[in-house]
């Protein structure tokens, strides 16, 4: 089966219409629907009912969808792996949000100069999400908060992070949790600290950025947990209640992480960079 006539059923399916679809992949409308018929035609059935507002997949399209996604994405993998098979040529990086303005853009710095061919790319997001797009192949490496301690994943390296409660110097503080996201890790963290101490009528408000969330935190409107290397960046260490949080019972420092069964080949580089 032609995997390139998958691919467009992915995204014709993904898109729930064959003009956005054509969009999507770069290609001419007709193109995309002589290649769906095509598909039909080896596999049997028609793949999509059509409608007035685009197409839905019909049951035996449904069927197929799942083994397509699977098929494509093998197919992007070891298409990737061999572009990197005698050097890495292009490396994804997935980062929290926290390592961001810290960490990232000087690892990405030494990383054009020691690596110049190399094309970078960048994904930021929660620790979750971080580890799902590595876990989907969708990135390569991922810096994320604590050890994720999962099977299909190895960690290249461990940066020791100091994590502060932060809380108002000049009032007492709102009973709320001031976050980036509530998947973060950080904020994951302090929901279950406060449940732990039996506050539960916490109020949640996420923000964008974490010198907004110092901010907030300073005029009282809040509680937060971030970095000691954050709150200096922004130079809040003057204006903060600051409690230092006990490692040996909360690890929340960042681990630079790849799969296991996907180890770039500039690994040993990776292992021993200085941030």
């Amino acid at each position: 089966m032609d995997s390139n006539l998958l691919k467009v059923f992915v995204s014709v399916a993904n898109n729930n219409s064959i003009s956005l679809g054509a969009q999507e992949l770069g290609y001419a409308q007709s193109n995309v629907t002589s290649r769906i018929k095509q598909l039909e035609k080896n596999i049997g059935y028609s793949l999509f009912h059509r409608i007035p507002k685009g197409v839905k997949l019909t049951h035996e399209g449904e069927k197929l969808y799942p083994f397509a996604i699977e098929i494509v994405k093998k197919v992007e993998e070891a298409i990737l792996q061999m572009k990197n098979v005698n050097h890495q040529t292009i490396l994804r990086i997935g980062s929290t949000q926290s390592n961001a303005p810290i960490r990232l853009l000087p690892f990405v710095t030494k990383l054009n100069s020691d690596f110049p061919q190399m094309k970078i790319e960048l994904f930021t997001n929660t620790t979750p999400l971080v580890i799902a797009e590595l876990l989907d192949y969708k990135i390569d490496i991922g810096f994320v908060s604590g050890n994720p301690n999962h099977k299909d994943i190895m960690v290249l390296q461990k940066f020791e992070e100091d994590i502060y409660l932060i809380e108002s110097k000049q009032k007492e503080s709102e009973n709320c949790i001031l976050g980036y996201k509530e998947s973060c890790a950080y904020y994951t963290f302090l929901a279950s600290y406060f449940k732990n101490q039996g506050n539960i009528t916490f109020k949640t408000t996420i923000f964008e950025n974490y010198e907004t969330i110092l901010g907030c935190t300073k005029i009282g409107m809040g509680k937060s947990v971030v970095p000691k290397s954050i709150i200096d960046k922004f130079d809040y260490s003057n204006d903060l209640k600051m409690t230092k949080l006990n490692k040996k019972e909360y690890d929340l420092s960042t681990h630079l992480v790849c799969r296991k069964d996907y180890i770039p080949m500039i690994s040993e580089y990776l292992k021993t960079i200085k941030l």
